[in-house]
C-alpha cells in the first residue's frame, strides 16, 4: 500500500512540476550517482530518481525533515561483512526528506548492518543558496526496495589456523632462545 501511495505521489508531483514548467524532469530512469557526482551542475534543479542504501545516521530535525546519506555502490548488494569483495569507494549523496517518509525503514547501514535499499525521487539541489551552498537531493517520494539486513563477520578458519601456527612457533622459539641463553 505504501509503495502504491508513494508512486502516486511521485507521479502527481511530477505532473504538477511539468505543468508549471519547473523544475525539469530528467527522465524515469534511475540516475547513476557516479554520473551525478561527476557532473552535478548538469542535474541542477532537475527531478531525478536514484536507488541505493541508506547509510550512516538518520538526522531528524525540529523542522520535520530528516537528513541522511544514500549510497549507490557494490557494497549494498554485496557487503564485505557478508563475504563481498573490496570493489572501489563508497559513492553517495546527501538526501533530505520529510520525517514521515522514514517511518518503518529500519536501521541505516554501517559496518555490521546493511541499511534499507530505497528508490527516491527528488529535486537535485546543486549549491543550494538556502542551505549555504550544500548539494543534496530534496526527496519528493520514497519507495522501499529491500529492508535493512543485520550482518555478522564470518570466521576465517585459515586465518585462525595460521594464527595458531604462529603462536606455537613463537612459543617454540622462546623456549629454544631461553635454553641457548642458559647454556652460555
Amino acid at each position: 500500500m505504501k509503495r502504491c501511495y508513494a508512486a502516486v505521489m511521485v507521479a502527481a508531483v511530477s505532473l504538477i512540476v511539468l505543468v508549471t514548467g519547473t523544475p525539469a524532469v530528467v527522465g524515469q530512469d534511475i540516475t547513476d550517482i557516479a554520473e551525478l557526482i561527476e557532473d552535478p551542475a548538469a542535474y541542477a534543479g532537475s527531478i531525478i530518481i536514484v536507488e541505493g542504501e541508506l547509510v550512516g545516521d538518520y538526522g531528524f530535525r525540529r523542522t520535520g525533515f530528516m537528513w541522511t546519506q544514500l549510497n549507490q555502490d557494490s557494497y549494498a548488494a554485496s557487503p564485505i561483512a557478508a563475504g563481498g569483495l573490496l570493489s572501489g569507494s563508497n559513492r553517495g549523496i546527501g538526501i533530505r526528506m520529510e520525517s514521515e517518509l522514514a517511518e518503518g525503514l529500519g536501521e541505516p547501514g554501517g559496518y555490521r548492518h546493511r541499511g534499507p535499499i530505497v528508490r527516491v525521487t527528488g529535486i537535485w539541489k546543486y549549491h543550494d543558496p538556502e542551505r549555504q551552498g550544500e548539494s543534496y537531493l530534496d526527496v519528493l517520494g520514497l519507495v522501499p526496495v529491500e529492508g535493512d539486513l543485520p550482518l555478522s563477520d564470518r570466521i576465517s578458519w585459515v586465518a585462525v589456523a595460521i594464527g595458531v601456527v604462529l603462536l606455537l612457533g613463537a612459543g617454540g622459539l622462546t623456549v629454544v632462545y631461553r635454553r641457548a641463553r642458559d647454556e652460555v
